[in-house]
């Protein structure tokens, strides 16, 4: 008399979405959605790995010289906007060498040849403070 409005019937419910779809097709979608899944997974670990890690890092004062600045523009392309990130290699004493990611207003104040002292942690710019040449 009644049908039972939570019964599925054939033909419907969430797992026969693709109704008739041949296999192939039902194979080539669930190897996508993992591969999406598998994508974002490995940019929140790696992420994390990072932040943990810079976290772990000694917190580090060295004398430094500025050898190089760069910038790197990303998006950008048709209604999107750019993203515009900035990096400044520093040389140490040694002779060894680290490029850090910078802020866009500290970046334009630290120029090319400065030396001084470059507070770093991990891979995060901490300070840099100039010191005057006489």
């Amino acid at each position: 008399m009644f049908s039972d409005p939570f019964r599925e019937e054939e033909g419907f419910g969430f797992f026969n979405i693709f109704g008739d779809t041949p296999i192939f097709i039902k194979i080539v979608f669930i190897i996508v959605i993992l591969g999406i899944v598998t994508i974002i997974t490995a940019g929140i670990v790696i992420g994390l790995r990072r932040y943990l890690s810079n976290n772990a890092a000694e917190l580090l004062t060295r004398n430094t010289k500025v050898v190089d600045k760069r910038s790197k523009v990303s998006g950008g392309a048709r209604e999107s906007s750019a993203s515009t990130y900035y990096y400044i290699t520093f040389e140490f004493e040694d002779g060894s060498r680290v490029e850090l990611p910078i802020r866009s207003d500290r970046f334009g104040m630290i120029v090319v040849g400065d030396r001084g002292e470059l507070t770093y942690q991990g891979t995060r710019f901490k300070n840099f403070e100039r010191r005057l040449s006489s």
